[in-house]
């Protein structure tokens, strides 16, 4: 089938705002861009889909070789699309942008058409001078993800992601701050993550805790629904 003139092909990528909590603060990880467009300026990784390759599968694949990390090291879901006529001066491109949260995840190695990849603190990356220098439209894209992922928090269990296999509350009480930039009660943060009914599992182990106490360890399940919500409205 021959195209029309009047119905031009366009190009599909997946763009990724994958998200870490390093040093008790939310991180992203950006790369610097190897060639042009926007040549040494900061972006999301990303990449084409294939012609034979479906989204969420061309989202594996560039979380794969930009953040080096498969399908069970992070939660990953579909954020948005973004269209927009010019926002790739090549030509016209739509992306499919995808939110991956993952913990411990390792440090980057730049992938072919990169110069360099780095965690870069949330804090800083959407800071008035570093969302200016992104390349594309990944300012709005990452500020979305953020967004995204700090809604995520009051009603489902994507902090599990966040903490690893296993955790204690502190550990839990420490993602929270880091993805929610706020300071929270311990004691009612302890008070609202105990009682929310399948949201922890506790595994019978226990940790050196706070001034020498025992603390519980517990797995959680990021796909789990949080009734009633944590908000941050209520901290």
């Amino acid at each position: 089938m021959a195209y029309s003139s009047e119905y031009p092909p366009f190009y599909v990528t997946a763009d990724l705002v994958i998200l870490s909590v390093r040093a008790d603060e939310l991180h992203a990880l950006l790369v610097r861009r190897g060639g042009e467009p926007y040549a040494g300026r900061l972006a999301l990784p990303g990449g084409f889909v294939e012609i034979d390759e479906n989204l969420e599968d061309a989202a594996y694949r560039e979380l794969g070789e930009e953040a080096g990390v498969g399908r069970d090291d992070v939660i990953l879901e579909q954020l948005a699309a973004y269209g927009d006529p010019g926002r790739d001066p090549r030509f016209r491109v739509v992306t499919v942008a995808w939110l991956a949260l993952g913990a411990n995840l390792p440090e980057p190695t730049a992938g072919s058409d990169a110069a360099e990849a780095r965690w870069v603190p949330v804090a800083e990356a959407l800071g008035p001078a570093a969302k200016a220098a992104l390349a594309f439209d990944h300012d709005r894209i990452l500020a979305d993800g953020v967004e995204r992922a700090r809604a995520k928090l009051e009603d489902t269990g994507y902090a599990a992601a966040l903490c690893g296999e296993t955790f204690t509350v502190a550990d839990l009480h420490a993602v929270y701050e880091a993805v929610w930039g706020v300071e929270l009660d311990r004691a009612n943060f302890h008070r609202k993550v105990t009682g929310v009914p399948g949201f922890l599992t506790p595994t019978g182990e226990v940790r050196e805790g706070a001034r020498g106490r025992p603390a519980r360890v517990y797995r959680g399940d990021p796909r789990a629904t949080l009734s009633p919500p944590i908000l941050r409205a209520d901290r």
